[in-house]
């Protein structure tokens, strides 16, 4: 196994994908339990990981820049910049 192999004490909830055991290090994905770490092998997997990694970072920026309009908008110093 790779050096870079994630071990399940050194994974953080916050790594992994959606609460998934899937976790990216080094542009691999690993699926990681307390039984053992495994490289995800199959290319299909690795795509559809890949894909879902995406569609979660859009979907948390957006989330992010609607709660960031919210937030300019009750700011009574930029209500009266206007």
């Amino acid at each position: 196994m790779p050096r870079s192999a994630p071990s399940w004490s050194g994974v953080h909830r916050s790594e992994r994908l959606a609460g998934t055991p899937a976790v990216r290090r080094d542009g691999h994905w690993w699926l990681v339990s307390p039984g053992g770490t495994m490289l995800a092998p199959d290319p299909a997997l690795n795509a559809e990981l890949d894909f879902f990694a995406a569609d979660m970072a859009a979907a948390n920026r957006a989330v992010a820049e609607l709660h960031a309009a919210r937030t300019a908008a009750s700011d009574p110093v930029r209500k009266a910049r206007r």
